[in-house]
């Protein structure tokens, strides 16, 4: 499974809001977030921010195929496999 590195994102929002004079929340850095992260990894985030100023290392699944996306792929597969199939059965009908 594939993840994304966001640590660079927390920092940066993390950042604006202390440059705005802000406590940083769950809610307000939620809020400022381009990338859904869970909610107990925002809290360990804010905590670390709060104590050090450091933002530890957090990565998180990247987003998963649409639904589209993943039709597409179904119907491609289906469309090589059918012409396998095919083939294959004309092989066979040679033997016999």
């Amino acid at each position: 499974m594939l993840t994304q590195d966001v640590s660079q994102e927390l920092k940066d929002v993390l950042e604006q809001l202390d440059l705005e004079g802000k406590k940083p929340t769950v809610a307000m850095v939620k809020a400022r977030l381009s990338t859904p992260i869970p909610i107990p990894a925002l809290v360990s985030v804010i905590r670390s921010w709060k104590n050090t100023q450091h933002v530890p290392k957090v990565e998180v699944t990247s987003p998963k195929d649409s639904d589209s996306d993943k039709i597409k792929q179904l119907e491609q597969q289906v469309a090589n496999l059918t012409q396998r199939l095919t083939m294959l059965e004309e092989k066979l009908s040679r033997f016999q």
